[in-house]
């Protein structure tokens, strides 16, 4: 019978992004503010890789006040404000000193949906509410104070589990990601992973 198992931090200590954001479909991410505890299976990713990802944060290993984080290593939240709005949850991997991220873009919600409508100010429940990477966030109660947090460690904010469940090549489908036409010839690499016919992807 299997158990349900907090990933480890060798986990996200793979080399290589695009297999861990295929294979991060299907896992459970777990937040616990202040009590409140929500869950919901990750159904949507996408990779990004220093130093050759132009549509990466640290495209030529660029390391900022706010790229820094991805450069520790893997098992790391590495959060972020986008257009002054949203808070965009990634997962950092590799070894330190290698940024490389996946970009949680959509969940499937399980526990805590009464309070993830408290938090998306929705007094019913519709397929928006985990769909998109900025919503997720705002229903989980994510935000930058929660930048660095271990995946891993038994007692953090957010964690990720094993639940056993895992999707079939023919089940996942791959794409360009969403908002990178920027990134020139970057734009076209399909790095995005999705799980077909699943009503919250975004």
């Amino acid at each position: 019978m299997f158990v349900s198992m907090l990933l480890p931090k060798s986990y996200f200590q793979n080399q290589d992004v695009l297999f861990l954001a295929k294979d991060l479909l299907g896992k459970v991410l777990i937040t616990n503010i202040e009590g409140q505890i929500c869950s919901g299976i990750i159904v949507e990713t996408e990779a990004y890789r220093a130093p050759d990802d132009k549509a990466c944060h640290a495209y030529n290993n660029r390391k900022t006040e706010r790229t820094k984080t991805m450069f520790l290593d893997g098992g790391h939240a590495y959060i972020y404000l986008c257009y002054g709005m949203h808070h965009l949850l990634n997962v950092v991997t590799a070894t330190e000193g290698n940024a490389q991220a996946v970009l949680i873009r959509a969940i499937e919600p399980l526990d805590g949906i009464e309070q993830m409508k408290i938090r998306r100010k929705t007094p019913t429940f519709n397929l928006s509410l985990t769909k998109g990477p900025g919503n997720l966030t705002k229903a989980f109660g994510i935000d930058k104070r929660l930048n660095e947090t271990k995946f891993y460690e038994a007692k953090s904010a957010i964690q990720i589990y094993d639940e056993n469940k895992h999707y079939s090549l023919e089940q996942i489908a791959i794409s360009k990601r969403i908002g990178v036409d920027y990134a020139e010839e970057c734009a076209h690499w399909l790095w995005r992973y999705y799980v077909k016919e699943n009503p919250y992807v975004s």
